[in-house]
């Protein structure tokens, strides 16, 4: 703290004026709201789940469309449809969740504005009060992911799925398999409805979290529900937790995390479209996405280094969102080297009551970066053209096979991320260029050609969960 007699000469040295910092872009990406148990498949977004999706969707609007700074040039009432790009797969809990959202971020109008005369002179209202229809790009990958409780079952990355299921050999799994086996066997009356005994084990520790997880929201009662103490509900999830962020990330084997890699160059490309377009193109993009998502990205720019709660599932309707802004004017569209990215992170779903964070990306320690280092710390190990994607996966069909042009897939597990260093250039359409060309093809198209990926998990067996056997089936 300063003494008394040096402040006046420390008041003297800030600066008479602070300049104000101007969003220009904002890359949103977002969980789903509550859904039903993923042990009875099909399932659905529920009541809960929507008003919290559209609760977010609200704060993003309150806060980056009519607040006191809201984002550069955007319409504040009708939405004007090229100021926006909305991407989910199309699945029964995260392409509803895009739409709750969206309503949320641009609700209905009203009769005045929701409303136009034609060239005969006849007044045409909108229906439902002005309500305004926001198009969604349909992400084939990721379709009926909240319909499986494998974390890789809708990767379509065979070299993905081999490293997660190296982790059920691991010493790490084998000694938590062996050592909680008492404690899963302690609340088998909790859940003997859908898991047998032999089910009740570390190796189902996300399924058995998401049934009961469902039920201690939605239902009244649940059998034996005193030994659900709290200490056991978090020992539950805490051991979800673990389970699915080991399938999710593996340091030495980083083709583990594919999801975070290819949503890195989704990232890096939706932002330098709105920079090569000086601000014009959606500068506003929204994508949602399932938990392994984010618990890959995390690895990857090394948010767990912050602590354990890194690891974690994150809760439904959290998002991680990715300001694009400035400190000089921000007209004229300022140059590469006056842009600045910041992360924040929000743990469920966001309110004016809890609002997202800042925190600092890839171990450094300040929460706002340049454009050029966020671009080098992505590009590390971002994913963002098709044939890197084919390599890295090891896939060697449909668009992956050697006669479709591509470079014969490698075998190993490794990953193979876009390039160097620097930033991206407005004039040139940026030095991502080759880096993530495709990530559109990739990420907003999600990977719309890379379906016919080699899979070594039944989905149809899966998504039966414990009531036709093993939850989750390894190669």
């Amino acid at each position: 703290m300063l003494s008394q007699s040096l402040l006046p000469f420390a008041l003297l040295l800030l600066p008479l004026t602070q300049a104000a910092e101007t969003v220009l872009g904002l890359y949103i990406f977002s969980r789903h709201g509550d859904r039903t148990t993923k042990a009875y498949p099909p399932t659905k977004l529920t009541d809960l789940g929507y008003s919290e999706i559209f609760s977010s969707g609200t704060w993003f609007r309150e806060n980056y469309i009519n607040g006191t700074s809201p984002i550069n040039g955007i319409e504040p009432n009708n939405v004007k449809v090229s100021q926006i790009a909305a991407s989910a797969p199309l699945d029964n809990v995260l392409w509803p969740s895009a739409q709750g959202f969206l309503q949320g971020l641009y609700p209905p109008v009203g009769t005045t504005l929701g409303s136009q005369i034609l060239g005969n002179g006849t007044l045409v209202v909108a229906p439902l009060d002005g309500y305004q229809i926001i198009p969604i790009q349909t992400l084939t990958t990721g379709t009926g992911s909240e319909d499986s409780a494998w974390l890789q079952g809708a990767s379509n990355c065979a070299n993905a799925e081999i490293s997660s299921n190296n982790y059920f050999t691991s010493p790490e799994y084998m000694a938590l398999l062996n050592s909680t086996q008492a404690f899963y066997s302690s609340i088998l009356p909790t859940i003997n409805t859908t898991f047998n005994a032999s089910q009740a084990t570390f190796y189902n520790a996300y399924s058995i979290f998401d049934y009961l997880n469902v039920a201690t929201i939605h239902n009244a009662t649940i059998p034996s529900s005193t030994l659900l103490t709290a200490e056991t509900l978090l020992q539950i999830r805490t051991l979800a937790d673990t389970h699915e962020y080991n399938l999710a990330y593996n340091a030495s084997d980083p083709i583990r995390a594919i999801a975070g890699a290819t949503l890195a160059a989704q990232i890096l490309s939706a932002l330098n479209t709105t920079i090569t377009s000086n601000g014009t193109t959606a500068p506003i993009n929204l994508q949602l996405g399932a938990y392994g998502q984010f618990q890959s990205f995390f690895g990857l720019a090394n948010l767990t280094s912050l602590g354990a709660d890194w690891i974690g599932i994150p809760d439904y309707a959290s998002t991680m969102t990715f300001e694009l802004f400035t400190d000089v004017a921000p007209s004229p569209f300022p140059a590469t080297g006056d842009l600045q990215v910041r992360f924040l992170w929000h743990n469920g779903t966001t309110g004016n009551s809890s609002t997202p964070t800042p925190y600092p990306l890839f171990g450094q320690q300040s929460l706002a970066l340049s454009w050029d280092a966020f671009v080098m710390g992505m590009q590390s190990f971002a994913v963002g053209s098709q044939n890197d994607w084919c390599r890295a996966c090891g896939n060697s069909t449909g668009v992956c096979a050697p006669e479709g042009g591509l470079t014969q897939p490698s075998s190993g597990g490794g990953k193979s991320a876009g390039g160097g260093a620097g930033g991206v250039s407005r004039p040139v359409a940026g030095v991502i260029g080759a880096m993530v060309t495709l990530a559109v093809v990739l990420g907003v198209e999600g990977l719309i050609m890379l379906v016919a990926g080699v899979r070594l998990v039944s989905k149809r067996r899966l998504g039966a969960g414990a009531r036709e056997g093993t939850v989750r089936t390894k190669a």
